[in-house]
């Protein structure tokens, strides 16, 4: 039987929003899978005008999509607004699993589906929260010059456990993960893979008990194909909220707690970084 924190998995969930011919005419160098809830409109709208704008980072194919679940208590109101949006957009995949925290894992397999599915031949693909700051310019400059196989990096955590205390968002109990410690894994806010990868992670996720912590349940799928993960240089993924400034964001590629307001506010601001600030 299944714990009630553990997302159901493996299940023919089906997909209520797609784009399956986004890559028919194009091979994206970057597929970039942003993680938000079906009300966020506005959120998904200052992502589309600031780091996820597609050429946002000039001769470099960017593919972006907002992943999405069904709001477990508004999903029918909401289902024709998030229609009308994906009509004008193009940018949204939903699939018909309940959009909630313990299921955030189930919207980054969804993620990995579409890619394996119909993005096969794009070179890499990140995944990002809707609350971060994200230079996609120095991603690409720094990390992403060669092609890369069985790749991906973050801000990795290693030699870190479950939670066991109920008090926590992020618990999870032995009945789901009975190890003390979980393989090495990326931060969930924003990480970045060879394409190459997302079948093979699909793949293995069939055959996996799946967890309720997203970038934990990345790591043990990687752990199992045998992959390691790379580590990145100190401070260039911050899992943690660091104050703007301009030059020093241009040497970042992703830092987390900011809102999509404060990024209208400092987006213009941070364009000036490509001509002001030394690389």
């Amino acid at each position: 039987t299944r714990h009630p924190l553990q997302p159901p998995y493996p299940h023919p969930y089906r997909f209520l929003l797609n784009e399956p011919h986004k890559c028919r005419d194009r091979t994206p160098f970057l597929v970039l899978l942003v993680v938000t809830e079906p009300g966020d409109t506005v959120g998904r709208n200052v992502i589309r005008q600031t780091w996820g704008n597609e050429s946002s980072v000039p001769g470099v194919s960017i593919l972006r999509l907002f992943l999405v679940g069904v709001h477990p208590v508004f999903g029918p109101a909401l289902r024709s607004v998030l229609e009308e949006e994906s009509l004008l957009h193009h940018d949204i995949i939903q699939q018909d699993f309940f959009d909630t925290y313990n299921n955030l894992t189930l919207k980054t397999l969804m993620g990995m589906e579409w890619v394996s599915k119909h993005c096969p031949n794009a070179s890499y693909v990140m995944k990002a929260d809707r609350d971060v700051f994200l230079n996609l310019g120095y991603l690409v400059r720094r990390f992403l010059t060669k092609p890369k196989k069985n790749f991906m990096t973050g801000y990795v955590y290693r030699n870190t456990g479950p939670l066991r205390s109920k008090a926590y968002k992020w618990y999870v109990p032995r009945e789901i993960y009975p190890n003390n410690t979980y393989p090495p894994y990326c931060g969930g806010p924003g990480y970045v893979l060879s394409a190459d990868l997302a079948p093979k992670i699909y793949g293995v996720a069939q055959i996996l008990p799946v967890i309720n912590m997203e970038d934990s349940f990345v790591g043990i799928c990687l752990h199992a194909l045998g992959v390691g993960v790379t580590g990145s240089p100190w401070g260039v993924f911050n899992m943690y909220r660091i104050e703007y400034e301009k030059c020093r964001f241009s040497r970042l590629v992703m830092v987390h707690h900011f809102q999509p307001q404060e990024l209208l506010k400092i987006w213009p601001h941070f364009q000036e970084a490509k001509v002001m600030c030394h690389r």
